[in-house]
């Protein structure tokens, strides 16, 4: 049987994310364990400032603002220690709303709604029932990831830490995960078999579109 192309780089980097979510909601469970919640919740900003700063023009300044973050984190680790679970939250919501937006952002014309763009790549052109189907596809994933983000924020507020922390690194990524297998099974179910993309398939236009071939959404 074959293997899937980049199926192992793809796997190492889900191995990754559970662990650090097993980490992450140890220190929103063990109050003995603020030091490390700090590095957890400093981390994601940190490496997405350094990737940022590598790849800019203007690389040095850059890399002095990370450096200058990295202080500030460090000149203020004693109040971090008692609002890491904040700098969570602001992440996890930060994430969510930012996906809601990219979403929600494709489908204002004349913009490509992003799943249109991403079946036109497989399947395109597009017949113009695929692209009513597409992008109303967009708009629920808009919608969904409001919703996400939105429970995450209720549950701060109103439940206890570990509640919350067990929803944000537990449960919200299979909710996207059933999110996505649920769009499948109903574009298999209204869509021509011309274009019922496979499961696999779908992933990889989803992954790699990073480097589309036209602009999506703009």
């Amino acid at each position: 049987m074959s293997r899937a192309p980049g199926a192992p780089r793809y796997g190492s980097l889900a191995l990754l994310a559970i662990g650090y979510a097993i980490l992450v909601h140890y220190t929103n469970s063990n109050a003995n364990a603020k030091p490390l919640g700090v590095v957890l919740a400093s981390a994601p900003p940190l490496a997405l400032g350094l990737a940022l700063a590598w790849r800019s023009s203007y690389r040095l300044p850059a890399l002095a603002l990370a450096a200058l973050l990295a202080g500030l984190i460090l000149s203020h680790w004693r109040i971090l220690q008692s609002k890491y679970p904040l700098v969570y939250l602001l992440e996890d919501v930060g994430v969510y709303a930012l996906l809601s937006v990219t979403f929600a952002r494709s489908l204002v014309r004349p913009r490509v709604p992003l799943c249109t763009y991403w079946a036109d790549l497989v399947h395109g052109p597009l017949p113009a029932a695929v692209a009513r189907y597409t992008r109303k596809t967009t708009a629920a994933w808009a919608i969904f990831f409001v919703l996400i983000g939105a429970t995450s924020l209720t549950l701060y507020q109103l439940a206890s830490l570990p509640v919350w922390s067990a929803f944000s690194n537990f449960v919200a990524l299979p909710l996207v995960v059933l999110m996505f297998l649920g769009e499948y099974a109903v574009r298999r179910r209204v869509l021509p078999p011309a274009h019922r993309t496979g499961l696999w398939a779908s992933v990889r236009v989803y992954l790699d579109s990073s480097r589309p071939t036209r602009t999506a959404g703009q």
